[in-house]
């Protein structure tokens, strides 16, 4: 394994568990310069570390450093996951940045360091490894009960949203594939000469997952969060809704997303109040990073590939809305404001986007924000819609949302079937419901996390505003069994570990 890599005054402790840098890290752990005491040892001090994860959330250029603008945490891999649907358009190829995620042309790099499948491994193991060394920590740790249920909280949640993550990114979706495999497990910290583990099965990740999060929400649940950046109470909740959504448990989605709302002090806004989408501090945000001029990733960075004033990425590579999707809306939604149909930009394809602005252009800066209160909104209508007896609470909570959306908006739908194919419409409540989620959270949530789960296919076309090199006509884009969108696993993870098996335990690196 590549040495570990630990971030200067933030604390980052650990490495990933890809097996070829599997090196003792006890040794190069930061410690308490007034003591000498590991920082893990007393739960207030122990947020040092805490915090250099979080800030490995946002940072460009460590997870490989062969890509680094298109590798900066969180906000890239949704988008990521976006621009493989059909409603976040790249017009066209510009400067090759997230390009071949689009048209699906990163799995045959799995021997690089420099792809897509290392990427997202080696980041999303990285945050497993650092969040177990924290963990190792809980029996030992000294301080307040309520401080070490923060830290040790936040741990299982960060813990439980990078297997969330992986188990999306390297299999098929939970409900249907129980039996399949997933990907390795780790609850102990790594070490110089520990054996890698075989892939589990996606029913024994999520397991792991569902008893990281539950324990999060346990023991975050009486504790005051400290930054936007930390995953609270309410956090925990949404996340603990977004697996549950994954597994079909429309419950457990409903009573998560309902409490998230509760506990939560962000509300739903209007369009105006959030202008840009750029502003950790805004009334509405629930989880997100509030970054400094020192912490921007500059070129690496989300506002450089989405704003197209900014010039750089986002005006080589213009980021647009699905026109249909975009039509969906009623005359009168303020959402409308987030594209421009008049843009003479718009001649690449789409409706340009104007919703992910820099907040300013000349220091490079803009928050990311990774939970927004609405998208809990749209989780308890989409859980209460599945149950099937419960359209009147459904359509209660939709229309909290799109009150503060289009004051004329109404519907009379009932029902949740949806078609084999997003662009066949059935006339559902669920559907609306889903239309919804889709232009509210267009380029914040990873439009094909959604398609995978709710088992539908998807066609692009040039109606849409795709351009022809994107379309995919030839590729089973509608076949939701596909393993087109299953990530290939690293070579690197197969050099060094002797319980994978590259014959049989590599992800089919075609479609099928």
């Amino acid at each position: 394994m590549k040495k570990v890599f630990i971030y200067i005054l933030i604390g980052l402790l650990g490495c990933s568990i890809l097996s070829s840098c599997r090196e003792d890290v006890l040794d190069t752990m930061p410690t308490d310069a007034m003591s000498g005491n590991n920082l893990l040892a007393n739960a207030k001090v122990a947020l040092v570390p805490l915090n250099g994860i979080y800030r490995s959330f946002y940072t460009a250029g460590w997870s490989t450093t062969g890509n680094t603008h298109q590798c900066f945490g969180i906000s890239a891999y949704n988008l990521v996951a976006d621009v493989m649907g059909e409603d976040l358009i790249m017009a066209s190829m510009g400067s090759g940045w997230f390009w071949y995620d689009v048209v699906y042309d990163v799995k045959s790099a799995y021997t690089s360091t420099a792809w897509r499948s290392y990427d997202l491994w080696n980041a999303y193991y990285t945050w497993v490894s650092n969040a177990n060394y924290i963990l190792a920590a809980e029996e030992t740790m000294t301080g307040e009960t309520e401080d070490k249920n923060y830290v040790i909280g936040q741990a299982y949640a960060i813990r439980a949203y990078a297997y969330f993550m992986l188990a999306q990114s390297f299999a098929r979706t939970y409900k249907g594939h129980e039996n399949e495999p997933c990907c390795p497990i780790y609850t102990k910290p790594t070490a110089a000469g520990t054996a890698g583990n075989p892939r589990s099965t996606v029913a024994q990740v999520y397991q792991r997952i569902t008893d990281d999060i539950n324990e999060a929400v346990k023991l975050l649940e009486k504790t005051k969060r400290q930054h936007v950046s930390h995953i609270g109470y309410d956090v925990a909740l949404g996340i603990q809704a977004r697996i549950a959504l994954v597994m079909e448990d429309w419950n457990l989605a409903l009573s998560a997303a309902e409490k998230a709302i509760e506990a939560t002090g962000a509300k739903i806004l209007p369009v105006e109040s959030f202008k840009g989408v750029n502003d950790a501090s805004a009334g509405n945000v629930m989880w997100g990073a509030s970054i400094i001029a020192d912490q921007s990733g500059m070129y690496a960075g989300f506002f450089t590939h989405m704003d197209h004033d900014a010039g750089y990425y986002g005006k080589s590579a213009l980021k647009q809305i699905n026109k249909t999707l975009y039509n969906k809306m009623g005359t009168n939604d303020g959402r409308r404001a987030w594209w421009d149909p008049n843009s003479e930009l718009n001649k690449a394809g789409g409706y340009q986007q104007e919703k992910f602005k820099f907040r300013d252009i000349q220091t490079w800066l803009g928050d990311y924000i990774w939970m927004r209160v609405e998208e809990m909104y749209l989780t308890a209508a989409e859980a209460a819609c599945h149950q099937g007896n419960k359209d009147d609470v459904a359509k209660g909570y939709l229309m909290q949302l799109m009150a503060m959306r289009d004051a004329g908006y109404q519907t009379n739908k009932s029902g949740n079937n949806l078609a084999s194919l997003t662009s066949t419409e059935t006339g559902s409540l669920l559907e609306e419901i889903i239309t919804q989620r889709r232009i509210e959270l267009w380029g914040e949530f990873g439009r094909i996390y959604d398609i995978r789960r709710l088992k539908q296919g998807f066609r692009r076309t040039l109606e849409m505003g795709w351009p022809e090199d994107a379309l995919l006509g030839n590729r089973p884009t509608d076949n939701p069994e596909s393993y087109m969108w299953v990530h290939t696993i690293p070579q690197k993870e197969f050099d060094g570990n002797e319980n994978l098996n590259q014959t049989v335990d590599q992800n089919p690196v075609g479609d099928k």
